[in-house]
């Protein structure tokens, strides 16, 4: 009877022909074969939008959990970054009781938010480029993001400009786009359209159909290489690139993107130029008040659900008994049960730090030291007593060199005198951010992780003041004078404050032989009843991937009554 109250009550909440005749399927789930049953579940599913099909399944899963065990199972997520919020809130969905744990002293982890003088800073992510993500962790809570979130597009994506001062406009416009990229190298116009036509068919493979789904098994991946092969994966973003595109000047602009996931274009795989037709589809948007507000609105969803939030906790090792996980261990000793841990750290420093090695025959110490991590990256973050309306909210500054200066980071790991950089002005869309009548700003310039044995304590102010002479020269005159508040990151705190692998800003490095079942998996390879969320697993860094890691879980996280069997 309380199988077919929830089938029942799920087809009505599906509001859809198609739920109802779902509902009564499941309501009459005793009547038929499994296999039967399942085949005509899904028959009726084709008919719900994706978001329908996922309330329908945890509201029903929710409901017969709970009565087969007369309550929720226990889940534990390790990290308050954007994926374990994510994932908290999914198996809050399903009935789990979930408490989240992080070190700082606000939620977050790279999306923290610094406060200083009536200045607001984002401190990490600050593209927002898939919000149907959003609207889906909002929709699992019976809200919708607008309730909370002020999302507002940012025109144009990026302001991209030369080193010899010529400016491009990274857009969704397509006329427009078309029009900027004929004023440099009208030949190249064909092969920009070109190229966006193989970016939607890359998109629609490895965003729409495989950056929810789990990498498990080799067959897993062995069952995509046709298509990969098809859609030329084995090329380098920047090789793919060069094929459609002559212009150096262009192929700069079509290929940056990788360097904004912690990949480097001469090395990463082309799937992520699936990017372009992704901001093309969804856009590029802005919260106002900050992601943090993003943050702060997920924590509410979390606590609504009747979840935790805990601040200002360390963990100090995920407990392991044969071969599952079975809590975690805080740094003042107390041991924390669960029937689920997902760890939000990052990937190679939870298998290296957080999990004694006796347990785990796959990351071994020494796979972990010899796999390839992200660049580093120095931010800059400043408040100015004056304004600089004609900066556009992003802005990609390209140095003298290009690939030269990506070999000495990730290659050569030596720290060049030039250096390209990204610069967020935020008050451009917010002005909120800043006091009246001043500017916000943070400079994000890449460099290579802790291997390059940089003294940070040492270089990190004469490297902000040679960024500064560089803006002053070339968007921001004056800055130095004009400077309210200001404060720097570096790969150092990187690992310090964010427990970064190496100083990695991005993790396990997104070449294609680290990619899906060559990443640290979503379901741990070794211990069960542990999982992995964050840019250092399947599908990667960037907002949308980490969102989507937390998506993974939906396929793999058993239900809490089986959960709780299980141990």
């Amino acid at each position: 009877m309380a199988g077919a109250e929830a089938g029942a009550e799920a087809g009505a909440e599906a509001g859809t022909e198609a739920g109802m005749e779902a509902g009564a399927l499941e309501a009459a789930g005793e009547a038929e074969p499994g296999g039967a049953l399942r085949r005509k579940r899904q028959t009726a599913l084709r008919g719900v939008g994706d978001l329908c099909k996922v309330c329908f399944m945890q509201r029903l899963n929710k409901n017969s959990s709970q009565g087969a065990m007369g309550g929720a199972g226990r889940a534990i997520v390790v990290g308050a970054g954007f994926g374990g919020l994510a994932a908290a809130v999914r198996l809050g969905a399903r009935g789990y009781r979930v408490t989240v744990l992080d070190r700082l002293d606000q939620a977050g982890g790279r999306a923290r938010v610094f406060r200083d003088q009536g200045f607001v800073f984002d401190a990490g992510p600050t593209v927002v480029t898939a919000p149907f993500l959003f609207e889906e962790l909002w929709a699992l809570c019976g809200r919708k993001l607008s309730d909370d979130i002020d999302l507002r597009p940012v025109a144009p994506f990026y302001r991209i400009r030369f080193n010899d001062g010529e400016v491009f406009d990274y857009s969704g416009d397509a006329e427009a786009m078309r029009a900027q990229i004929g004023r440099l190298n009208p030949d190249d116009v064909a092969g920009y359209e070109a190229f966006l036509a193989k970016s939607e068919r890359i998109f629609n493979v490895g965003f729409q159909q495989l950056a929810d789904v789990p990498f498990g098994k080799v067959w897993d991946m062995l069952k995509i290489v046709p298509d990969m092969a098809m859609l030329e994966s084995w090329r380098t973003v920047y090789g793919l690139v060069s094929r459609h595109i002559r212009d150096e000047r262009l192929r700069q602009v079509l290929s940056f993107h990788p360097l904004l996931v912690g990949g480097n274009p001469f090395s990463t795989t082309s799937i992520y130029t699936l990017i372009a037709f992704l901001e093309r589809k969804w856009g590029v948007h802005f919260p106002m008040g900050g992601t943090g507000a993003l943050v702060q609105g997920l924590c509410k969803l979390i606590e609504g659900q009747g979840g935790e939030v805990r601040l200002n906790t360390s963990v100090e090792r995920i407990e392991v008994e044969n071969g599952r996980a079975t809590g975690v261990r805080l740094a003042d000793g107390a041991f924390l049960p669960a029937e689920v841990v997902v760890s939000n750290a990052d990937a190679a420093w939870t298998y290296r730090h957080l999990i004694a090695p006796e347990h785990r025959k796959t990351w071994t110490d020494r796979r972990l030291e010899k796999a390839r991590y992200s660049m580093g990256l120095f931010v800059w973050y400043f408040g100015t007593r004056k304004q600089y309306p004609d900066v556009a909210h992003h802005t990609i500054l390209l140095g003298p060199r290009y690939k030269e200066l990506l070999e000495d980071i990730f290659e050569k790991k030596v720290l060049a005198d030039d250096f390209s950089l990204y610069l967020h002005r935020p008050t451009a869309t917010d002005p909120a951010l800043a006091p009246e009548g001043c500017d916000g700003f943070y400079v994000l310039s890449p460099v290579p992780h802790l291997d390059a044995g940089i003294d940070w304590t040492e270089r990190a102010e004469k490297y902000r003041r040679a960024i500064s002479a560089e803006l002053d020269r070339t968007m921001l005159p004056g800055v130095e004078e004009n400077l309210v508040t200001s404060r720097v990151l570096t790969p150092q705190m990187f690992q310090d404050e964010y427990l970064s692998f190496k100083g990695a800003a991005f993790s396990i490095e997104p070449v294609l032989t680290q990619s899906a079942y060559f990443r640290p998996h979503n379901e741990s390879e070794d211990i069960a009843g542990l999982y992995l969320v964050g840019a250092g697993t399947h599908p990667g860094a960037g907002m949308p991937g980490v969102l989507c890691s937390a998506k993974v879980l939906d396929r793999i996280v058993p239900e809490p009554s089986v959960a709780r069997v299980r141990v």
